[in-house]
């Protein structure tokens, strides 16, 4: 029976929830894979002050250069976040020789290409299924049961905080403020949020997707990136009008040599598989050739979600570590030549955009005329009917329309005496 020596760099909830997975499940693991998942080594700066039951065969330092050095270590499970000293860390591992596994989403989005050269260099594999979608087995989809397709489209509910959020807002009637706060008291939430609800943890596993879809490394500066604190229950309720839904979706487009990626709130048909991912929930929607459409959904938080795709990798690494498809699929260390990314200027699609405007004669007329005058067609408008004189909204969608052109149009009727406050816009997608 083989035996892989296992060094944790990381002991917080995850980390945590991959021992727990690892000790409970060691004797299936030896009868199904024939291979014992051993961890020799934990390393935390606060490991002595966290509780560690069931360890005492377990070697425990806050030095990470501690694993690095142990030639006895075959792998590295590298679960503490961020860029540094991350990067050194899977640097270090990979010059020692040891396969890494990391759920660490920013380190893959903004160093993957530089990591996955040094893996080629060193025969050793990255494995990062948990760095996306965290139960959702995404990764492996694409990277292995996919492979030979070709990706025109990757769209994406990749943010359980968000989804759970616009959840609560539609279906339970909560405020922004409510439904955030219900999030983390649930522990869907961290007590400083930002990361999740401007868009930028969305943005990572983005990048991630359309580097091993697309063969296109996009830094994350790069990507159109807008959260979800501007959506009220207004908008939402319009939508539900319209049979639409509005999600924080994350997306990649590609025509001919052109790439579009951005992460927005758009509107989508209610019909869509992807409108009805609701919770802390993820799903990603693929369209490919010669595959056709292919949609997958999961759990997208908890401790033991991630901590099972961690595992995941673990036990593909355990039964095909010599296999050199094994760094090829996971670890391409070349770019797709002449793709070069769209901006999102250039980019066109239909929008919602609601005004709060004074309700008296010629108030549409005014708008209609802006819109006009930046190329905007619209397909339809709606206004609520109240007491003349009172704030209401009037909702306008568009047909196609250019970015740029949207935004200048925007800017022109926010001027307007008759417009009370920044107009709303809303990008929609028909997938």
């Amino acid at each position: 029976m083989d035996c892989i020596n296992i060094g944790l760099i990381g002991y917080g909830v995850v980390g945590q929830g991959v021992v727990k997975a690892l000790k409970s499940r060691r004797k299936f693991l030896r009868e199904k894979y024939e291979t014992d998942f051993f961890i020799k080594t934990i390393c935390d700066r606060s490991i002595f002050k966290k509780p560690n039951p069931g360890l005492e065969n377990t070697a425990l330092t806050v030095d990470y250069h501690a694993i690095l050095k142990d030639p006895d270590i075959h792998v590295v499970v590298e679960l503490i976040g961020g860029l540094s000293p991350a990067k050194e860390i899977v640097l270090g591992a990979l010059r020692a020789k040891k396969h890494v596994v990391t759920a660490n989403k920013a380190l893959i989005a903004e160093c993957g290409l530089e990591l996955f050269k040094e893996a080629e260099t060193q025969g050793c594999s990255i494995l990062f299924e948990s760095s996306v979608g965290a139960g959702v087995p995404i990764i492996r989809t694409i990277t292995e049961g996919m492979a030979g397709n070709k990706f025109n489209g990757v769209y994406g509910i990749i943010n359980g905080t968000c989804n759970f959020i616009l959840t609560a807002m539609s279906k339970h009637k909560l405020t922004f403020a409510q439904a955030l706060k219900e999030a983390q008291e649930k522990g869907y939430a961290e007590s400083n949020p930002s990361l999740d609800i401007s868009g930028m943890d969305a943005a990572y596993k983005l990048a991630i997707l359309v580097f091993i879809t697309m063969g296109k490394f996009v830094s994350v500066k790069d990507i159109y990136v807008e959260g979800i604190n501007h959506i009220s229950h207004e908008d939402i309720e319009f939508a539900e009008s319209l049979n639409l839904s509005i999600c924080l979706l994350a997306i990649a487009k590609k025509t001919g040599n052109k790439l579009d990626v951005r992460v927005h709130p758009t509107m989508i048909p209610k019909d869509h598989g992807l409108a009805t991912v609701n919770g802390v929930d993820n799903a990603i929607f693929l369209d490919t050739d010669p595959l056709g459409d292919v949609f997958i959904e999961g759990q997208g938080a908890g401790q033991m979600t991630a901590a099972m795709g961690v595992v995941a990798d673990l036990i593909n690494l355990g039964i095909r570590v010599d296999a050199p498809a094994c760094i090829w699929a996971f670890n391409p260390a070349d770019e797709v030549a002449n793709l070069t990314l769209r901006k999102i200027e250039e980019v066109e699609t239909r929008f919602y955009i609601r005004f709060m405007v004074i309700d008296k004669p010629g108030v549409l007329a005014s708008i209609t005329t802006v819109l006009g005058q930046h190329n905007i067609s619209i397909a339809s408008v709606s206004q609520k009917q109240e007491d003349k004189g009172s704030t209401v909204p009037v909702v306008i969608l568009t047909h196609k329309a250019n970015e740029r052109e949207v935004k200048e149009a925007l800017e022109k009727i926010t001027e307007l005496a008759v417009v009370k406050g920044k107009p709303v816009a809303i990008r929609m997608e028909k997938l």
